[in-house]
């Protein structure tokens, strides 16, 4: 599985002959020169994913982070907030609607758009219209109708998720996706500052001058703010061209479809890669856990070493996204001229180790300085094994079943890690912050190998 990307053919994805299987290892061709590499990045196809990239990560936020300012304000219980955050689950299990994203067509949508940008198209109006609801119910007054909204909120952004994620894979050839997934990636992170410090930003200023505590109509207006802010993404979706894939053939029942949409993209997968498909999953599923487990406890933490609230946001919320893009565009750089697989062998190095500088930070405290040189290196380091996990993933695919095998690994990647990390605070309370840290550096370990191992690997990959 060495080299995947660096030994992939120059091929569109919309050329006649079926594409099906992606990891293939055919000669390699000339690599990339730096110059060409870095203009990838104006193609088209890549300046279309930042503005999705965009319309994919305003959501997350507004249904779990901002969301939970906003029910802390307005005096919900830390324990209600908690439960709460189980409606990102939606985003763990998205694989169980991804054959119908995949293969099922929206009736007159679906001829006027296609198939991908039809599912996209209605996954971001169900966005739309759950953000909008959210603004319309103060949550003293109103919990339950505003926690379904938010609900309809996460469905539709994990919809648009596994439509968006076949819609990159299908729109330019492999040695692109690297520089695809980057952009995507700008995109999100921007989002991301946007729903993060953004909507704190409209909601401040939205507030009346001389009234003390808090004010539901700033949150209204703050929400509503980011509804309209969607028409990037629904207007980045009606001007793109949808893309060519190889079509599916027809289906002549309903046991044809089943098979078609829900059992054949696991039975590819499986035929495709044998014995190897476990150590596949498994590198998969643990990944990011390090990232994940130690995320949890880190806005904690930030409180507990006497940061302020405009401390965390200006070093974590903005500056720190900028350190993500910056190694989000060096990942996909160094992945289009060295391969894939070396530059995820550094991100499965870099991104666990980066966590013990959060072990050194503790034991300074208040350190302004500090904190912008442990955040630089730990958004740096993320970012590149972000966009070179992204591009594996992608490679890892075919693209008669992309919406569903990508779902399924982008939902395996997310399960263990949410579920692991449900437990950091009873071990932070037990062993404290500098074991709790160290701790998920270790964690990195078993990655590492399996990272080595799928790099010696090469998995057989059907006609």
């Amino acid at each position: 599985m060495a080299r995947i990307i660096g030994n992939l053919p120059r091929r569109s994805m919309s050329d006649s002959t079926p594409s099906t299987a992606i990891a293939a290892d055919p000669p390699a061709p000339a690599r990339l020169s730096w110059r060409d590499a870095l203009r990838v990045y104006l193609e088209p196809a890549s300046l279309r994913m930042l503005a999705l990239g965009f319309s994919a990560g305003l959501p997350l936020l507004l249904v779990l982070g901002t969301l939970s300012f906003w029910l802390r304000e307005a005096g919900i219980d830390r324990t209600t907030i908690g439960y709460l955050s189980w409606v990102g689950l939606a985003y763990g299990f998205k694989w169980a609607w991804a054959p119908l994203v995949d293969r099922l067509p929206i009736p007159l949508l679906t001829r006027w758009l296609g198939r991908r940008r039809s599912w996209l198209l209605l996954a971001q109006c169900a966005v739309v219209a759950g953000l909008a609801g959210m603004a319309q119910h103060d949550p003293r007054a109103s919990l339950v109708p505003l926690v379904w909204c938010a609900l309809a909120v996460a469905f539709g952004s994990a919809t648009q998720d596994i439509a968006l994620d076949a819609y990159r894979i299908e729109s330019a050839d492999a040695r692109r996706q690297a520089a695809l997934a980057a952009t995507y990636q700008t995109g999100y992170r921007l989002a991301m500052i946007w729903a993060g410090a953004g909507v704190l930003w409209v909601a401040a200023r939205a507030e009346v001058a001389g009234v003390a505590g808090y004010q539901y109509g700033a949150w209204s207006t703050a929400y509503g703010v980011m509804a309209a802010s969607m028409l990037v993404g629904i207007a980045t979706v009606l001007l793109s061209p949808e893309p060519a894939p190889s079509p599916p053939a027809p289906a002549k029942g309903v046991a044809d479809w089943l098979r078609g949409a829900v059992v054949e993209p696991f039975a590819d997968f499986i035929g495709r890669y044998r014995w190897q498909a476990a150590l596949v999953l498994g590198l998969i599923a643990v990944y990011r856990i390090s990232d994940v487990v130690m995320g949890i406890m880190a806005n904690p933490f930030y409180v507990d070493m006497g940061f302020t609230k405009d401390e965390v946001a200006a070093v974590t919320k903005i500056y720190g996204v900028v350190m993500t893009l910056a190694g989000a565009f060096v990942g996909g750089v160094l992945s289009m001229r060295l391969g894939v697989m070396r530059v995820l062998m550094l991100g499965a190095l870099a991104s666990p180790a980066s966590n013990l500088l959060f072990a050194w930070l503790g034991g300074r405290g208040h350190d302004v300085p500090a904190l912008v040189f442990v955040v630089s290196a730990d958004n740096l380091a993320g970012g590149i094994a972000s966009a070179a996990f992204i591009a594996y993933l992608s490679s890892l695919t075919n693209v008669n079943y992309s919406a569903t095998q990508y779902a399924l690994f982008s939902s395996l990647m997310l399960l263990l890690p949410k579920w692991l990390a449900g437990f950091s605070g009873r071990f932070v309370d037990a062993h404290g912050y500098g074991s709790f840290f160290t701790g998920t550096a270790l964690l990195g370990v078993p990655v590492l190998i399996l990272a080595a191992l799928a790099a010696r690997v090469h998995p057989r990959a059907s006609a």
